[in-house]
């Protein structure tokens, strides 16, 4: 059936069933309740367009202020060409049925002004009955309504298909995506459009959250350490839980009341909360918590096997669990799963595989090792790789020497790791060139990294004294590395 055959078909299924006679079938089981829902809100099907259409100035407000502006542009890409080419617009609505934005083909747009299909009218079902933005908002998921689908009689000669899009931090409904054309332009393939745009869309805005989120705790993190052994978490401005210490029981989010500096904690207690410039600070009143945190020394240069040791109980680590242990261990203030993800992969990675390995991993660690929001090591930690760096950084470059047996996870290649493993190799190379001592660049030289280093070799045989018995070795070696 085309969509001429069908348009006369939803025709007369739509005067017999509004003149009050039963058909079979008909309409379809969406549209029947949506034709319910607008006549007990007293739409008139015989309408001429919207009855509420918003000053410009609001409307400009509205704009200004809404969280889809800022997907605006992947919309457009998304949408807007395909709309143009095919004959339709493309409409962007707030959680009320308002049209916030209208793109597409001049024509188009033109038919639609004699409707009231554009920027400030409500097109909500309360407001002008079924139709694909109302209906999508009303139902919260993706539509198609077509021809006499619609209740009101003026809006036969059009389709339309559209989708919801939801907040990903607060799941509530932010607005819906809607691509409309004259009744010849239908397509089956605009519900998947639509809905691919809405999900590119809530896409977008989660990695705004993601950043948005880093931002919060790294400028707020230094009032939740300040609580010390005091058990507490920094909330984002909706109630989400962003970091906690040490309470892993905490739900994702809390309803913060506006009235009260007290919160629910969800378990028969109470939580104190301090509004700070961004989010909130959760404190737990009455006597600080001493915990007992265990121990982990990590084992990460040189070529041997990765190891951890968490309270004297030595776990050997499989390349990846090791590249994680690195990461955090070098990143004391937690890493997100995205920024471990990116880290770890670049930019093909999934932060499900990264949350599935940081399970695996917290159970092979034990309890009291590793927290998550954000994920980041909470026992007592040290590692060979940090005590060289601190070394380093003291002058102590005897102590760096000792310490360092080699480069960090030589079989790594996520990014990080090896940028890291590069920064460090060079660190140690550079302090023990500039030191000119022959002993420091002897020792140098018996690592895996200045074993073919033919400089530090050059330079130890120029430094070493004429009947130092090492020079021979010097000697042996730079013939070696010249040929």
């Amino acid at each position: 059936m085309d969509a001429a055959d069908q348009a006369r078909r939803l025709s007369e299924l739509y005067d017999e069933v509004l003149g009050g006679h039963r058909v079979p079938g008909a309409p379809r089981r969406l549209v029947a309740e949506s034709w319910q829902r607008s006549l007990a809100a007293a739409v008139d099907p015989e309408l001429d367009a919207p009855p509420v259409v918003v000053d410009p100035d609001v409307l400009e407000a509205v704009r200004s202020n809404h969280p889809l502006q800022a997907v605006l542009p992947v919309l457009r890409q998304t949408l807007t060409t395909i709309a143009d080419e095919a004959s339709h617009i493309m409409i962007i609505t707030d959680a009320q049925g308002m049209i916030l934005w209208r793109e597409g083909s001049a024509a188009v747009r033109r038919q639609a002004d004699r409707i009231a299909l554009s920027e400030g009218a409500v097109w909500s079902e309360d407001q002008i009955g079924t139709n694909g933005m109302g209906t999508s908002l009303a139902v919260g998921r993706p539509v198609q309504i077509h021809s006499a689908e619609h209740l009101v009689r003026r809006i036969h000669e059009w389709t339309c298909a559209a989708a919801p899009v939801h907040d990903p931090d607060t799941g509530k409904l932010l607005g819906a995506v809607d691509v409309s054309g004259p009744l010849r332009t239908v397509h089956p393939a605009m519900v998947a459009l639509v809905t691919a745009a809405a999900q590119l869309a809530e896409g977008q805005l989660r990695v705004r959250m993601a950043a948005s989120d880093e931002m919060l705790r790294a400028r707020n993190m230094q009032h939740l350490v300040a609580l010390g052994d005091s058990p507490g978490a920094l909330l984002t401005p909706t109630g989400r839980v962003l970091a906690v210490q040490p309470l892993e029981w905490l739900p994702d989010r809390l309803i913060v009341p506006a009235d009260t500096d007290r919160i629910d904690l969800g378990d028969g207690r109470e939580g104190l909360i301090e509004q700070l410039d961004e989010g909130y600070l959760l404190r737990i009143p009455g006597t600080p918590i001493r915990r007992t945190r265990p121990s982990l020394r990590l084992k990460l240069l040189g070529a041997g096997q990765p190891l951890a040791v968490v309270g004297g109980r030595e776990i050997a680590l499989t390349l990846r669990r090791a590249e994680v242990l690195t990461l955090l261990l070098l990143h004391p203030s937690g890493l997100t799963a995205e920024q471990l993800m990116l880290q770890l992969y670049g930019d093909e990675g999934n932060p499900t595989t990264v949350r599935a390995e940081m399970h695996r991993l917290r159970n092979l660690l034990g309890g009291g090792v590793l927290d998550t929001k954000p994920y980041r090591i909470i026992a007592d930690v040290t590692g060979d790789v940090t005590d060289v760096q601190k070394a380093l950084r003291g002058g102590d470059l005897r102590t760096a020497l000792d310490l360092y047996t080699g480069p960090l996870l030589t079989r790594s290649d996520a990014p990080a790791v090896r940028a890291e493993r590069d920064e460090l190799d060079a660190t140690v190379r550079r302090s023990v060139l500039d030191s000119g001592d022959p002993d420091l660049l002897w020792h140098f030289s018996q690592t895996a990294t200045g074993a073919e280093d033919l400089e530090i070799f050059e330079v130890l045989n120029t430094g070493l004294p004429t009947h130092d018995p090492r020079r021979a070795a010097v000697a042996a070696r730079l013939e070696r590395l010249v040929d």
